[in-house]
């Protein structure tokens, strides 16, 4: 069952919330002993780590890491679909370095170096020395901030073998670094190759199905493409063989030439007609009549004369109007002559566009065989450009990766840090040292703090007198007196209880000073049975810091309360008070 007082100090705890610094100082203190011992045991433990840990070397080398590996990821870049074939499409910037990073420490890079360290090692020291342990344990490589350098380091015991393995390790990275761009050429051009055969096969048949095609049907390989642009499988922006144009099949070619030529005959017909016997319409197709015939001549010469007599005779004169009469009608026969010769080319212009004709079914089948003929060919092309690309590439000799700084051993040892473990090893005795102290200190139950003293104990606090300095006690005098003529002045008796382990000669010796300043005829008695001492007419509690526990004290307050006797206050005998009067 929990007392009031008990729940006194608990609400007390409570309402200040907050550690008493100067209670731990003081428990530590009054514990120093264990605090010491701790720290001595900590730095006992941390020398004999020291002295049983192998020293640890170090070396230490830096390597540029290549943005670029010689050239071959620029061609790459061009192409997406290939780039992702070597396996280096998304993979840039410092994605690509944390990834280089995490390969550079993988077993495909550094197995070899791994086995060269089991060689030289005991078995008794490599029968847990897997792989991935020595990776973490003695390889290390870091990215310097801001740069593509890499700082490797490698870590061993035996000194013998840190350089030897360090001059391997850069040897490795160096190799490596070729490595991946060998084997990325070689898949593309491995996948170019496999892309020519199979292509080329497809290129022949198409080409050979749209040839058959065309002379069943009396089309050339151009014939039914459209009439601008070429056929290409470059082109900027399109993968290979997709852009397909042409100039225009022969056929083509030729109706619409058939069908410009009737449109324009056509043409010249109706001039020629709109003409009539009023004016000459002259077409170069007539250029051969005039060849054969003295029409034109005739008219000349008519033209002349008329020109000749107009100069002389008016324009009614019988002669003039015969000359006229007969040049207009040798115009309408020179016309005449020019629309049979017009119509009878149209007639040959409209024959030869129905030669031409082929259905439409028929050309747009061959535009679509001839398209993928030349699609196929394109495509072809295009590999095989790219492979010879590729295959200059790998014949070209790339450099590895640069070292800025060659393999080099550090001094002294980076392992054991000898003053790290022992200052670590001193600070953990310490704490721990002081752990141990206040749990003694707590579960001790001596209660050292006034301030919980003051909560606990009936009545006010007295007075407080040095204690246990026996040669110091006059100093009590002065303290004593102002009680016993002060709170105890009214009573005549007063009963005097200990509480704790406090030295009899000492509580007689405040009885005795009590005594003399309050007089003989008031009595004084020292009882710790609270039956006897309820007969006085007050109490007094005298008590020491560390004398007494908890449960004692909150046993005789219950008593107390039980008791219903007065009790003024109670006396502290404070340790804390000897140095202070010492000073």
């Amino acid at each position: 069952m929990t007392s009031s007082s008990d729940k006194k100090i608990e609400s007390l705890d409570i309402l200040t919330g907050e550690i008493d610094l100067i209670e731990l100082k003081n428990a530590c203190l009054r514990r120093l002993h264990w605090i010491i011992g701790g720290g001595i045991a900590g730095l006992c433990l941390g020398l004999i780590q020291v002295a049983r840990t192998s020293p640890v070397y170090q070396a230490e080398f830096e390597i540029v890491l290549s943005a670029n590996k010689a050239g071959g990821e620029s061609i790459l870049s061009q192409n997406q679909a290939l780039a992702a074939i070597a396996g280096l499409s998304g993979v840039s910037g410092n994605d690509s370095i944390a990834t280089e990073l995490q390969i550079l420490r993988s077993p495909s890079v550094l197995r070899p170096v791994y086995n060269l360290v089991i060689a030289n090692k005991t078995k008794t020291n490599t029968d847990d020395l897997t792989f991935q342990s020595w990776v973490n344990s003695s390889v290390s490589a870091e990215q310097l901030q801001g740069t593509s350098v890499l700082k490797v380091a490698y870590r061993d015991s035996d000194k013998s073998l840190v350089l030897p393995i360090s001059k391997m390790l850069s040897k490795t990275y160096q190799d490596y670094s070729n490595r991946g761009r060998r084997r990325e050429l070689e898949n593309v051009i491995s996948y170019l190759e496999e892309q020519i055969i199979d292509i080329k096969l497809k290129s022949e048949a198409s080409t050979k199905e749209a040839l058959d095609y065309g002379y069943a049907n009396a089309l050339g390989l151009l014939d039914g493409l459209p009439l601008a642009g070429t056929v290409s499988g470059g082109a900027s922006g399109s993968r290979p063989g997709e852009a397909v144009s042409g100039t225009g099949g022969g056929i083509e070619a030729a109706r619409t030439a058939a069908i410009q030529k009737i449109r324009a005959l056509k043409l010249q017909i109706k001039r020629a007609q709109d003409a009539g016997r009023g004016s000459l319409y002259f077409a170069s197709q007539i250029s051969a009549l005039t060849d054969k015939s003295s029409t034109f001549d005739q008219l000349t010469s008519l033209e002349t004369k008329l020109a000749e007599y107009r100069s002389r005779f008016t324009d009614t004169d019988p002669l003039i109007l015969k000359l006229e009469r007969e040049r207009m009608a040798l115009i309408g026969y020179i016309n005449t002559q020019t629309i049979s010769l017009l119509k009878g080319e149209l007639d040959l212009a409209v024959a030869n566009l129905s030669a031409l004709d082929r259905p439409k079914d028929v050309v747009n089948a061959h535009r679509q065989l001839t398209q993928k003929a030349l699609r196929d060919e394109a495509t072809l092309v295009s590999l095989q450009n790219q492979l010879n690309q590729f295959r200059l590439e790998q014949a070209r000799k790339a450099s590895p990766w640069e070292l800025i700084s060659s393999p080099t051993m550090l001094e002294n040892p980076v392992s054991p840090r000898k003053y790290r473990i022992i200052g670590s090893g001193l600070l953990i005795g310490i704490f721990l040292g002081a752990f141990i102290a206040l749990t003694i200190d707590k579960r001790s139950g001596l209660i050292f703090s006034i301030r919980e003293l003051k909560a606990v104990l009936p009545g006010v606090l007295l007075n407080r007198l040095p204690y246990p300095d026996q040669t110091i006690q006059k100093s009590w005098i002065e303290p004593i007196k102002l009680i016993a003529q002060g709170p105890l002045l009214a009573h005549n008796s007063i009963a005097l209880i200990t509480l704790g382990k406090i030295d009899d000669a000492i509580v007689k010796n405040f009885s005795s000073h009590l005594q003399t300043y309050l007089g003989a005829n008031k009595t004084i008695i020292l009882n710790q049975n609270l039956l006897e001492t309820r007969a006085c007419s007050t109490q007094v509690i005298i008590t020491a810091l560390g004398a007494a526990k908890r449960d004692d004290i909150y046993r005789l307050r219950e008593e107390l309360i039980l008791q219903g006797g007065d009790v003024t206050g109670w006396v502290l005998l404070d340790t804390n008070l000897v140095s202070t009067l010492n000073i």
